[in-house]
């Protein structure tokens, strides 16, 4: 694929459901609407904010396919498929068909903690093994390691099918090595919603968000002004969006935004354990920032 159909605004799509925690694919068909409406330029199933880790095999196969055919084509489609096994994500790679599927989310190991050459290695099996364009996807918040600026540039140089990496590190001075040597045409985007402005500003790419779930519109705007080098403007856009995104991880992702979701109608406000619903107070706080909107 045209590495440039994934500059701009992503978003890690959250996977809704019923009270009775069975994937609920009438609200994810809604979802897909808004969000293109919205003008996101790509949509990411089965990622961190899509619960993937509470779902099993069969589920999110399920999910994939109903949103390769929800989209039709018209923006594209990455999936996750990532994991602390390397052998078992190789194999989840090579028992899927990827049709309709534009490249893969994959995200560093997690629990493990393994060293920079783990991390490297594991990147290099599953590059060998899938056809797909692959975009690293580094969270050390989540996965207690890091993909360190010398890791990721040493992958890039070293994997065609490597062209990306989703940082949310957090590190912008980690993110400044990445962009100052990579090669050209290797993308760098944001994992952190409320820094993809600065990111932008100092070279990346764009954004995976998961405020764009809730308000694809002013995100996808923000960041379309962004790399057009219209900051001005941009910035009218990102302090509206920093109203809300603060409250979407008070009390954990995708917890805030499905709070956010269901206050719009979009689709219920349900999680599965071990993560629970936003407390009513910030529910509260949500719905008043969405008025103000």
């Amino acid at each position: 694929m045209d590495r440039k159909k994934l500059r701009g605004t992503g978003v890690a799509l959250v996977t809704p459901f019923y009270e009775d925690k069975s994937v609920d694919f009438e609200s994810l068909g809604r979802l897909i609407e808004h969000v293109i409406d919205g003008g996101v330029d790509y949509v990411v199933t089965m990622g961190t904010t899509g619960e993937s880790a509470t779902l099993d095999r069969d589920e999110k196969v399920a999910v994939m396919d109903f949103t390769v055919s929800s989209v039709k084509g018209r923006v594209p489609v990455v999936a996750g498929f990532g994991g602390n096994n390397t052998r078992a994500v190789i194999r989840s790679i090579n028992n899927y068909s990827f049709k309709g599927i534009d490249a893969i989310l994959s995200v560093s190991p997690y629990y493990n903690k393994p060293n920079q050459e783990g991390i490297y290695r594991h990147y290099q099996a599953i590059s060998e093994n899938c056809e797909l364009p692959i975009i690293l996807y580094n969270v050390p918040g989540r996965t207690s390691s890091n993909i360190s600026a010398e890791t990721t540039l040493r992958l890039a140089g070293d994997f065609e099918n490597i062209i990306a990496i989703k940082e949310a590190s957090g590190d912008l001075e980690q993110c400044m090595q990445i962009v100052s040597r990579k090669p050209d045409d290797f993308l760098v985007i944001s994992g952190e919603d409320a820094l993809t402005l600065p990111m932008i500003a100092m070279g990346m790419d764009g954004v995976i968000s998961v405020i764009a779930n809730a308000e694809p519109r002013i995100y996808s705007s923000m960041v379309k002004l962004a790399l057009e080098g219209q900051f001005e403007s941009a910035r009218d856009f990102h302090y509206r969006a920093m109203k809300l995104i603060p409250l979407l991880f008070k009390e954990g992702n995708p917890a805030g935004v499905k709070a956010a979701l269901a206050a719009k109608g979009l689709i219920k406000n349900v999680v599965r354990l071990p993560l629970a619903p936003v407390s009513e107070s910030l529910q509260k706080e949500i719905e008043e920032v969405l008025k103000s909107l």
